[in-house]
């Protein structure tokens, strides 16, 4: 469990991202809805993805970037000072910097849409507990591959990219056949409020260990 924790974390994140409905899906089931076509909510499954794994792999480049030059330490006091900082901002001001993007998208437009939304929430940012073990620290893993650091980082974006997309298109198939957008009237999770406390929780972990 020591090893697996980082790559578990990574799928439990994406798995988080692709429910919460800010990340993707409630727009790509908008966008079928709109367009009256199962196949639209399918074919905006990619780039949603696409766009969320550019913005995390920006992250995890620059923890690897770091890391040759900075202790592990204090990359981890940086990171812990960045979650508790986001948390903050995001819990007072994040609500007012929404992306909006049009039912006339492209996929162009939807990746980049996806891109920015990762980005205003912290969701690269929230990889760095297990990008640092990963890819600074002697692993098995990163001793099986050549490639060092940075491949790893790669390998570590796609986990979490892979584990997003299949909850991001079921949660969106499963709303747009039988369950209906409706239901978040009725009653849904403050995802953006537990988001919040996990930026927090993590970043906390992060500035004590």
């Amino acid at each position: 469990m020591g090893d697996a924790w980082p790559w578990l974390a990574l799928v439990g994140l994406g798995m988080f991202h692709g429910v919460n409905p800010a990340m993707g899906w409630l727009f790509a089931v908008a966008l079928g809805l709109h367009r009256q076509s199962r196949n639209v909510v399918l074919s905006a499954l990619a780039p949603i993805a696409l766009g969320h794994v550019a913005a995390t792999a920006l992250v995890a480049l620059a923890v690897v970037a770091l890391g040759a030059i900075v202790e592990p330490r204090l990359l981890r006091v940086a990171g812990g000072v960045l979650l508790v900082g986001w948390a903050i901002y995001h819990g007072l001001r994040g609500h007012r910097h929404r992306v909006r993007f049009g039912m006339q998208v492209s996929y162009g437009g939807l990746a980049a849409w996806s891109f920015l939304m990762a980005g205003a929430h912290g969701a690269g940012l929230m990889l760095v507990p297990a990008l640092i073990p990963l890819c600074l620290a002697g692993t098995p893993a990163r001793e099986l591959l050549s490639g060092g650091s940075l491949l790893i980082a790669l390998l570590a974006i796609g986990v979490h990219g892979l584990a997003m997309l299949a909850v991001t298109g079921l949660v969106a198939l499963l709303v747009y056949d039988r369950i209906g957008v409706g239901f978040l009237r009725r009653g849904w999770i403050n995802l953006d409020l537990v988001w919040v406390l996990a930026l927090l929780a993590t970043g906390s972990v992060l500035l004590i260990s």
